[in-house]
């Protein structure tokens, strides 16, 4: 019978991953020699070629892509039996390390840390870690965290077999006006109402991108008259009359005094919110616990 080496099979994973012998041996704390070794041993023991030269990189052949398909549902059973004898040796206690980014953090992972501490019994211990969506599905994929939170647009695809993904919230977009802007107070204010004002928002990335697009749905292009990717300075120009902003509602703590937060009911722009775990860690006792907290959390934003 074939023999099939979890450890090395996970080396062959992380090259298909990250692309190159020296960022898995990086990733894995090894030396490159070391990963090629183990790979060719691999190769050995399966009796086909896993890699192929490419210039001066190798690439997966199809008979890699073939044995990391079935190597996944190993991984899978394995992350299940992982978190049963967690939830055995622990009870339901045990500790779920979070990755979310920034507004997620306040919004979502602390009031679900709070509801597990209210609770009957007593809660995992929630460690969290602040990233945005490329760092925390690196930390998820690593290891070194348990459960991710990213915007949908930036999460893997519900066809890749190494996390399961729980949809937790479409945070509404509300936008922000300066107290003395005209349309402050006029009744179903639209997106449309505003293309010709000045816009605030980041000069890249997640929010830039739903910024945009948002806008363009309602028929214009946004003129962005400042840049700037913190929520506290983003505000700080609309209160000074600098422009407007699409602000989520997950991050409505930083209003301030002198900015106007307005519902566009008739546009009803969203974002995505979900959460990530390796697939089949799921089923632990400890990381179920938090799901079900930030579920229960992201319905106060329905």
């Amino acid at each position: 019978m074939t023999e099939w080496d979890v450890k090395k099979l996970r080396i062959l994973r992380t090259l298909r991953d990250r692309g190159t012998v020296t960022a898995t041996a990086e990733a894995l704390l090894m030396t490159p020699s070391a990963v090629s070794q183990q790979l060719t041993n691999l190769a050995k023991q399966l009796g086909v070629d896993l890699l192929e030269a490419q210039g001066r990189r190798v690439r997966l052949t199809d008979a890699a892509h073939l044995v990391l398909r079935h190597a996944e549902a190993v991984f899978a059973q394995l992350e299940r039996a992982e978190a049963e004898l967690t939830g055995y040796l622990r009870g339901e206690a045990g500790e779920v390390r979070v990755a979310a980014f920034s507004t997620a953090v306040p919004a979502l992972v602390v009031p679900a840390v709070r509801l597990l501490r209210d609770g009957d019994r007593p809660g995992p211990d929630v460690r969290v870690r602040e990233a945005e969506a490329a760092q925390a599905y690196e930390l998820l994929t690593a290891g070194e965290v348990d459960l991710a939170l990213s915007l949908a647009a930036h999460a893997p695809t519900a066809r890749d077999p190494r996390f399961s993904l729980f949809p937790l919230l479409a945070d509404p977009l509300d936008v922000a006006l300066p107290v003395g802007h005209p349309l402050a107070d006029a009744p179903g204010l639209r997106l449309a109402d505003l293309a010709a004002d000045r816009w605030i928002f980041g000069g890249s990335g997640p929010w830039s991108e739903i910024t945009t697009a948002a806008c363009e749905a309602a028929g214009f292009v946004p003129e962005q008259a400042h840049s700037a990717a913190g929520w506290t300075a983003i505000l700080a120009l609309v209160e000074a009359g600098m422009g407007v902003a699409l602000v989520p509602r997950m991050a409505a703590r930083e209003r301030r005094e002198d900015v106007v937060m307005r519902v566009l009911e008739a546009d009803r722009p969203r974002r995505h919110v979900v959460a990530a775990v390796r697939h089949g860690a799921e089923s632990g006792p400890a990381v179920a616990r938090v799901l079900t907290a930030l579920t229960e959390t992201a319905r106060s934003f329905s």
